[in-house]
């Protein structure tokens, strides 16, 4: 590594700087993230009361920060391709579909954890 690299506070805080504007970018741009905000300030409260112990309310309250975190990765390889690809390309056309289909596996995580614990307390 070079010696040259600063990564004393003033790095983090540029770090810091830099990922409150994409969330503020991703909130003012992209309606699915907005959704799933709004979803995580409903559940994330949910799952720590309806836990039972640290591991459950971890499952319960942890899968959901992935969703927003692979939400904003779909949005910025979008925005990407969007820019590189103007036009209709088949390979372009697929990445924007795999990045989609990763927030759709990860919501689909959540709903599996969510039920298994919670599924099996009430049914």
């Amino acid at each position: 590594m070079p010696s040259n690299v600063n990564r004393g506070p003033r790095q983090i805080w540029r770090a810091l700087v830099w990922s409150l504007k994409g969330l503020r970018e991703g909130w003012r741009v992209e309606a699915s993230f907005r959704l799933e905000v709004i979803l995580l300030l409903i559940l994330l409260p949910a799952g720590l009361w309806l836990g039972h112990g640290a591991v459950e309310k971890a499952l319960l309250a942890g899968s959901l920060l992935p969703v927003l975190a692979a939400e904003m990765l779909n949005s910025g390889l979008e925005a990407v391709v969007d820019k590189l690809w103007p036009q209709r390309d088949e390979v372009a056309g697929r990445a924007k579909d795999m990045g989609s289909a990763a927030v759709f596996l990860l919501m689909v995580n959540v709903l599996v954890i969510w039920c298994v614990i919670l599924g099996a307390r009430f049914f």
